[in-house]
C-alpha cells in the first residue's frame, strides 16, 4: 500500500492516548514523522482519568514501531510560547511541517445550573484558545516553507448540533467549527487547507473514571434530552481508529481540494 504521507511531518496535540494516539500512529503508518504533545498530567475538573507521562511514552513507542521518527513533549496547549518552541524544535529536527491535528480538549458533563465559571473558562481556554494556539504556533512554519499543508481541528457532534447538559462544551466546539472556516479562508492563499472532524461518542479513556456516572446524572435531570445524539447504525460509538481514518484522509492529497469542510464521523448522531 502506498504511504499517503511519505516524507511529511505531522504535529498532534492530545497525543498521549485516545484519539490523539490513534492519529499519531495512523499518520506514522502513512509515512509521516510525528511531533506528539500532551499535558500528560491532571486535567482541570474532569470526571475521567487524566493522561499520564507513561501514556505519552507509550505513544512514542507505538510510533517508533512503525519505523517513523517521533518527538514528544509534555506540554499545555494553553501555553503558546511552549507550543512555538516545540514546533521550532520539530522543524529543526525533521526539516518541515506539513500536517497539524489540533486534537487536545476536555469534556465535563454539567447541567446549565451546575456549570461553574471555572468549568466554562477551562473549556474555552483548552478547547478554543488551545486550538488557536496550536494553529498559531504551527501555521507560520507551514507558510514559510511554501509547501501548503493540512490542518485538522477536532470539533465534535456538539460542534454541529449540541450536546445535552454541556453548554460549555457545546459552546467551545461550535467556536472551533467557526475557527476552522476563518483559518481556511485566510490560509488558503498559501495552499494550506483547514478542516474539522466531528466525532460523536468514541471509545476512549474519556469514558473512564466517573464519566459514565456523571453523564447518567445529568441525563436524569431531563430524560427526554438524553436520547439526543443516538446513532442510526450500531454500535452506538466509534473506535478511535475510525476517527483517525478521517483525519488521515483530510491530511492526504486525496483531500487536496477539500477545505473549510466539517466531516462528521458520528453514525448519524447529529441528525437524531
Amino acid at each position: 500500500m502506498t504511504e499517503r504521507l511519505a516524507g511529511k511531518v505531522a504535529f498532534i496535540t492530545g497525543a498521549a492516548r485516545g484519539q490523539g494516539r490513534a492519529h499519531a500512529v495512523r499518520l506514522a503508518r502513512e509515512g509521516a514523522d510525528i511531533l506528539a504533545l500532551d499535558l500528560a498530567g491532571p486535567l482541570p475538573g474532569v470526571p475521567y482519568d487524566s493522561p499520564t507521562p507513561e501514556d505519552l511514552e507509550e505513544t512514542r513507542q507505538l510510533v517508533e514501531k512503525t519505523g517513523r521518527r517521533v518527538l514528544v513533549r509534555q506540554g499545555d496547549v494553553r501555553d503558546l510560547a511552549g507550543l512555538k518552541e516545540f514546533v521550532a524544535r520539530g522543524v529543526a529536527a525533521f526539516g518541515r511541517l506539513d500536517v497539524v491535528v489540533a486534537n487536545a480538549g476536555i469534556c465535563i458533563p454539567a447541567t446549565w445550573d451546575e456549570t461553574t465559571p471555572e468549568i466554562f473558562r477551562d473549556h474555552l481556554d483548552i478547547n478554543v484558545t488551545g486550538v488557536w494556539n496550536t494553529i498559531m504556533a504551527a501555521a507560520p512554519a507551514m507558510v514559510q516553507a511554501g509547501n501548503g499543508g493540512s490542518i485538522v481541528v477536532t470539533s465534535s457532534y456538539a460542534g454541529k448540533k449540541m450536546q445535552p447538559f454541556m453548554i460549555h462544551y457545546t459552546t467551545s466546539k461550535h467556536a472551533v467549527t467557526g475557527m476552522t472556516r476563518g483559518f481556511a479562508a485566510e490560509l488558503g492563499q498559501y495552499g494550506i487547507r483547514v478542516n474539522s472532524v466531528h466525532p460523536g461518542a468514541v471509545a476512549t479513556p474519556m469514558g473512564s473514571g466517573d464519566m459514565v456516572t456523571a453523564i447518567e446524572k445529568t441525563n436524569a435531570s431531563n430524560p427526554k434530552l438524553a436520547a439526543m445524539g443516538t446513532t442510526f447504525i450500531d454500535p452506538p460509538y466509534a473506535e478511535a481508529d475510525q476517527i483517525a481514518d478521517a483525519v488521515a484522509f483530510l491530511a492526504s492529497d486525496e483531500a487536496r481540494f477539500i477545505t473549510s469542510e466539517h466531516l462528521s464521523v458520528d453514525g448519524g448522531a447529529q441528525y437524531f
